[in-house]
């Protein structure tokens, strides 16, 4: 059974170049296809794999303008050579699922989101600040990559999602059924700490979406030590506002932020995301979680048990969760046993069971 792994593109680092490292762990022969790969910000984990990027790696400056070269994106997935695979596995947020397998191939589809900039326009738009010009050229495409996106999302033969909140924009959307499997948290790097430092965590890209701005002017009314781990264009904004107890970090590497997490009192998670792996790397570290009660830490944190949840996304509302959770007293090793409940490990078998089981179909 030949297997082709196909993927948006390999530029940057996230959640879902990690699914991306779990494939190639399941079917380590198996060739990757994307669109443009940078092997400089590539993990270490996928450097050696059989990697097969289409035309679109010979536009020019490709590395600065990857965002610009949005119209190209359907056609260099669509346009792919996946003649004598039998199986397809794609993980998708925009274009890896419109992938053209071979008759009779089976093409499984973890799926991260429907595209956010084609269905939540208006909220993209406004979170990147784009400029008048930008704002009048882009309704167009996005009307004719809607309709794109609908077409090919009936092309998988199955959708697997990240969280429920995915997996009901995924019906709303395309109208498919999908199912739940939880994107898989490299456990392993994360060691359970003592929490010595007296302090809280951020550990974020630093978007105003991400309202980290909630955290801020929590800790500084609190007068409560708080370390932001990240950068982003809203950095400035952030240290503009911020208390004396505040403290910026800027980028950290891995080995740096597991030590942050296992040495604070507990991680800060202010914005909605549709799942969110950092507040289980936290929890790996035997580390609560203060998180807005949406989206994805709905399915990842368990109220009074592995964290605090807060109802409302205000300062106030963040403020008492802190004060909540600084009076209860926690339980490490459960912690850490709910973080071990989404390992990569348990990922892998469980994908691998669900393409078996396709396949078998």
């Amino acid at each position: 059974m030949r297997v082709a792994i196909v993927h948006d593109y390999l530029n940057q680092m996230g959640g879902a170049e990690r699914v991306v490292e779990s494939f190639h762990r399941i079917w380590p022969e198996a060739p990757i296809f994307t669109t443009i790969a940078d092997r400089a910000a590539m993990p270490a984990a996928l450097r050696d794999a059989d990697l097969r990027v289409s035309w679109m790696q010979r536009l020019p400056a490709w590395q600065r303008h990857f965002r610009a070269y949005l119209p190209f994106y359907p056609l260099a997935i669509e346009t792919m050579d996946l003649r004598g695979f039998d199986v397809i596995v794609s993980s998708s947020s925009a274009w890896a699922k419109a992938a053209r397998p071979p008759a009779g191939a089976v093409h499984v589809c973890y799926c991260h989101t429907p595209m956010r900039w084609v269905w939540d326009y208006d909220r993209y738009v406004e979170r990147e600040g784009f400029g008048a010009l930008t704002r009048l050229a882009l309704p167009p495409l996005i009307s004719a990559l809607r309709a794109w996106d609908v077409r090919t999302a009936q092309r998988p033969t199955h959708l697997v999602v990240n969280s429920r909140v995915v997996q009901e924009r995924v019906q709303r959307c395309w109208g498919r059924s999908s199912e739940v499997l939880h994107p898989p948290v490299d456990i392993g790097r994360f060691a359970v700490g003592s929490g010595a430092g007296h302090g809280y965590l951020v550990v974020s890209r630093l978007g105003h979406y991400k309202r980290i701005d909630l955290a801020v002017a929590a800790f500084t009314a609190l007068g409560l030590p708080l370390e932001v781990i990240g950068d982003g264009p809203a950095r400035a904004a952030l240290e503009a506002m911020a208390g004396p107890t505040v403290r910026f970090r800027g980028r950290v590497d891995d080995a740096g932020v597991a030590q942050a997490l296992r040495d604070c009192r507990g991680l800060v998670f202010p914005g909605e995301e549709d799942f969110g792996i950092t507040p289980l790397e936290a929890n790996a570290s035997g580390r609560p979680v203060i998180a807005y009660g949406a989206g994805g830490a709905l399915e990842t944190v368990r109220d009074g048990i592995t964290g605090v949840l807060f109802a409302e996304q205000t300062a106030g509302a963040l403020a008492l969760a802190v004060q909540r959770a600084q009076s209860m007293a926690w339980d490490t090793a459960v912690i850490r046993r709910h973080a071990e409940g989404f390992s990569s490990d348990g990922f892998e078998a469980r994908f691998r069971a669900i393409v078996a089981r396709e396949v078998s179909r």
